[in-house]
């Protein structure tokens, strides 16, 4: 078990890929914001790429530990201490009973991931232990951790230590700009071709009134199409009004003039039209990012999209491991070495046995058999 001492800024349980399935009854995936470093830290402690973790949000939590535990730390950058001393990223750590776990504010990148060799055991709620802060379900309590609670964990693994490759490691931005992957649509003909040129040539400004339901973004004005502005009432009066839709995960929702990516908590449905997407394989960008970052967004294709998740997940597997866990031998198996090899010259060999058998002629032992020892 694991003792909360500070609570840091919104730390919360998440699991992966989190509660599927539920948005017909109004409850998004949420989830970790930065599933590639989520996976990696449950890697490197023995887990399943999915099994609950604390998600750590620009200032990390104190925690001290009532067992020995395998941890580790992913991420963002929040200077980790155990007892005041600084312990490394993404690599596995063995951390004692009564020992302090201290994350301070995130110097480079927002989210840092905690994960514990066997999980988060908390009460799972329609399938998955992510917390959505909003509704107050999951997690613990659904919501954030709190001073002096105690955080349930399943069984400790002894494993041997694991470290992650660097080309392995997602490359956090460390001049505040992001080169953000979209997809066009659902609704990219609402937007003319001045607006597309000016989407995708300028760069926006994170807002500080953001969250894991909605990033909003600060940036110029775009165009429209004549569908936008020559509809029927019911679509509403303003050009990025519709009929109420629903929203893919990650869409880039136009309310008005204000862009707002919905991420992880972010809404299932309603009135304002998505011209572009930003597909999960991108998601870890904007789960690092802070308010004040900018983003420039670069097209693709939907191909490319799922190819980009699909070499990701391959990522975010023991593939990424440097030290991976030793394999179980036969007894008969260990410590087997190789016997000393010995070189033999046949030729030599022989060309000394027949200058002996001449000398034992000369002698008169022509008939005595004689072995001979090296």
């Amino acid at each position: 078990m694991v003792q909360v001492i500070k609570k840091g800024l919104e730390t919360s349980v998440q699991d992966y890929p989190g509660r599927i399935g539920t948005l017909n009854q109004g409850f998004p995936a949420s989830g970790p914001m930065d599933s590639w470093s989520f996976r990696l830290a449950n890697i490197l402690v023995g887990n399943k790429t999915g099994d609950a973790a604390l998600e750590c949000q620009f200032i990390g939590p104190t925690l001290k530990f009532t067992d020995d535990r395998t941890i580790a730390i992913t991420g963002a950058d929040m200077s980790p201490k155990i007892d005041g001393k600084s312990v490394p990223l993404w690599e596995s750590i063995e951390v004692k009973a009564n020992q302090i776990l201290e994350l301070e504010f995130a110097t480079i990148g927002a989210r840092s991931y905690i994960a514990f060799a066997g999980g988060i055991n908390s009460e799972p709620w329609l399938g998955s232990r992510s917390t959505f802060h909003k509704a107050g379900v999951g997690g613990i309590d659904g919501k954030a951790i709190e001073d002096n609670q105690i955080i349930p964990l399943g069984k400790n693994k002894k494993i041997h230590p694991r470290k992650i490759k660097k080309n392995s490691i997602p490359k956090i931005s460390k001049d505040k700009n992001w080169s953000i992957e979209v997809v066009l649509g659902p609704n990219d003909d609402w937007i003319d071709d001045k607006g597309h040129e000016i989407f995708f040539k300028s760069k926006w400004k994170l807002q500080a009134k953001s969250d894991r339901t909605g990033y909003r973004l600060d940036g110029p004005k775009l165009s429209f199409t004549s569908k936008a502005t020559n509809k029927s009432l019911e679509n509403g009066s303003e050009p990025s009004n519709i009929i109420d839709q629903g929203y893919p995960a990650g869409a880039i929702n136009l309310a008005g003039q204000t862009p707002i990516i919905l991420v992880n908590d972010g809404p299932s449905m309603g009135g304002f039209i998505n011209p572009y997407t930003v597909p999960s394989s991108a998601f870890w960008k904007l789960g690092q990012a802070k308010p004040g970052d900018t983003f420039n967004f670069i097209e693709v294709s939907v191909e490319k999209a799922q190819l980009l998740r699909a070499e990701q997940s391959l990522i975010c597997s023991e593939e990424s491991l440097l030290t991976l866990v030793k394999k179980e031998t036969n007894d008969n198996e260990k410590n087997k070495e190789l016997s000393p090899i010995k070189i033999i010259d046949f030729d030599k060999n022989k060309l000394a046995e027949k200058e002996r058998v001449k000398m034992m002629e000369k002698k008169g032992i022509k008939n005595m058999k004689i072995r001979f020892f090296n």
